[in-house]
């Protein structure tokens, strides 16, 4: 449990091996923005293409976090007990 919040801790491993081709995608992306650029331009040509790639991976990264918070909670506690929807007050 994550003393701090009371919920279980997302696991990690998990969280890395469903990243993993998209960090794959990102590295490749921003490996072929700066090959791509010519010469004397790597830097302009490249940068805004990296950062868009980048800027992909970190919100991707940071959404399957938190939805691997919300699979551990989840899991973490029983499903709640059906009811027939009759009320016990009847």
């Amino acid at each position: 449990m994550d003393s701090s919040s009371g919920l279980p801790k997302l696991d990690r491993a998990a969280l890395r091996e469903l990243l993993l081709a998209e960090f794959e995608r990102t590295v490749t992306e921003v490996a072929d923005a700066v090959d791509n650029a010519p010469a004397g331009r790597v830097i302009r040509d490249s940068e805004e293409p990296a950062r868009v790639a980048l800027d992909r991976f970190r919100a991707t990264v940071y959404q399957a976090a938190v939805q691997a918070k919300v699979y551990a909670a989840e899991a973490a506690f029983p499903p709640s007990e059906q009811h027939d929807g009759s009320s016990a007050a009847s």
